[in-house]
């Protein structure tokens, strides 16, 4: 079986490509057949820059350019000096329950442990999308709580939060910057939960507050989730930002209800102004 495999893969990669494909698209699919016959799994070593020129029958800088899209595509890593690997398979998340979002993110079927770093706690007042997708006039006080989420050493999701104080009296910074569950928070101080959760999902270039501090250059993707959650009673309690490199995540959504129109999510202005803060955006 190991023999006939390998003739395969053989048979497979010595064809010289196409006329109409391109011999970098060649070499790409190639290497993603390799994975696949091989069976190679997350650090598994792939043959070297010289041996898949040989392998596809192009020159060296077409597997250059190959290995290049393959890495920004989340595929393989490169290690200067060490060799091209096999990449670690992306993380699932359901940002359809963002209060249980530590219980969502899975890698190979099992739990992600991440940690959650408080950034800020803030009071100021709307944008006019905040106050629209909260239905609060725009005069009136909200908080913003940004937090990053990471796995070891390596931040994954960016999140801002928004609630109205009309609601949300007090916030409890120690119990969140000790690592403590926002929307587990608002359920038992509160007694609010998203019984309905309202999103949209937008894939864009990443802005400097993503870059700092989710460690992406500018030609990166992020995978950006804007929502509103509502209680029971369909009255909007939260609206939020979260922010994902694009390379790294799958996302799924799973669900039932009437959706309401979203116009929260547009290009508009999604921050909140500082107490005190006359300026424009």
């Amino acid at each position: 079986m190991a023999a006939d495999t390998r003739r395969r893969t053989r048979n497979a990669t010595s064809q010289v490509p196409a006329p109409r494909q391109l011999r970098y698209q060649h070499v790409y699919d190639m290497v993603l057949e390799l994975i696949e016959e091989r069976g190679l799994r997350e650090g598994d070593k792939l043959p070297s820059t010289v041996e898949l020129a040989e392998l596809a029958g192009v020159s060296v800088i077409s597997v250059r350019r190959a290995l290049d899209e393959l890495s920004h595509g989340g595929k393989i890593v490169r290690h200067q000096g060490v060799g091209t690997f096999v990449a670690p398979q992306r993380l699932v998340s359901e940002p359809a329950h963002p209060g249980a979002l530590l219980d969502t993110l899975t890698r190979d079927g099992q739990g992600a442990a991440l940690s959650t770093e408080l950034l800020s706690v803030v009071v100021g007042l709307p944008s006019s999308n905040h106050a629209e997708a909260l239905g609060i006039d725009a005069g009136q006080p909200v908080w913003e709580i940004t937090r990053l989420r990471s796995i070891g050493a390596e931040p994954k999701v960016l999140e801002r939060a928004v609630l109205p104080l009309s609601r949300i009296n007090a916030i409890d910074e120690e119990y969140l910057r000790s690592g403590g569950s926002l929307y587990g928070y608002l359920r038992d101080r509160y007694g609010l939960s998203d019984d309905f959760v309202e999103q949209s999902l937008q894939v864009d270039h990443p802005n400097a507050w993503e870059r700092e501090k989710l460690g992406l250059s500018s030609q990166s993707s992020v995978v950006r989730v804007r929502g509103v959650s509502s209680d029971a009673n369909g009255v909007a309690f939260d609206c939020y930002q979260q922010s994902y490199p694009a390379d790294e995540f799958v996302f799924y959504v799973a669900g039932s209800g009437s959706p309401r129109l979203l116009q929260s999510a547009g290009d508009g202005r999604w921050s909140v102004k500082p107490l005190g803060d006359q300026s424009g955006d």
